[in-house]
């Protein structure tokens, strides 16, 4: 029988295999908080040791640090996902077609900021589809608490931002 930190890392590396975009950390930890299979605490003991083993990618923006299945991942979930409960894994199913709107939308929408020079931020703001970028804007902003502003504008908005962006740059007017 497999050890239950095992089990848990090879629930994480399942999840990940079973979606086409990265995970926040919370994200990642809320099928096994919800399931009450384990504490907050072990889950980034596992998720720890699976970035410090290759087995999963981390990047950090603004305030969140996403996850991703690196190769040998797969290649060790494969090899181990029979550890897995037939019951469990169906469990994880049902849980990403639950939240399938709302993990992509999550992750569809990056809006992140950093200090510049002369206290001005550079605010980046990116809209996904599944793993292509649609757009990704660059602005400088004159303060953090703007740069704030623009970011949760974006999150809120970036649906009408992108169609804005391209009826304006696709529409020729007459005479021009």
């Amino acid at each position: 029988m497999t050890d239950p930190l095992t089990l848990y890392k090879l629930i994480l590396l399942y999840i990940l295999d079973h979606v086409d975009y990265p995970m926040t950390n919370s994200q990642l930890s809320e099928f096994l908080l919800e399931k009450e299979y384990t504490s907050y605490f072990t889950i980034q003991t596992a998720l720890s040791e699976l970035e410090e083993a290759g087995f999963i990618s981390v990047s950090h923006q603004t305030n969140s640090s996403y996850y991703s299945l690196t190769p040998s991942g797969e290649e060790t979930l494969e090899a181990f996902s029979s550890d897995i409960s037939e019951d469990i894994r169906q469990e994880i199913r049902l849980f990403l077609k639950s939240k399938q709107y709302e993990l992509r939308m999550a992750n569809e929408i990056t809006a992140n900021y950093f200090p510049k020079h002369n206290h001005e931020f550079t605010v980046e703001l990116t809209l996904h589809e599944k793993k292509d970028i649609l757009m990704r804007l660059e602005l400088t902003i004159p303060g953090e608490d703007q740069a704030r502003i623009v970011c949760d504008q974006f999150h809120k908005h970036s649906s009408d931002i992108y169609n804005y962006l391209m009826t304006t740059l696709l529409t020729r007017k007459k005479n021009s």
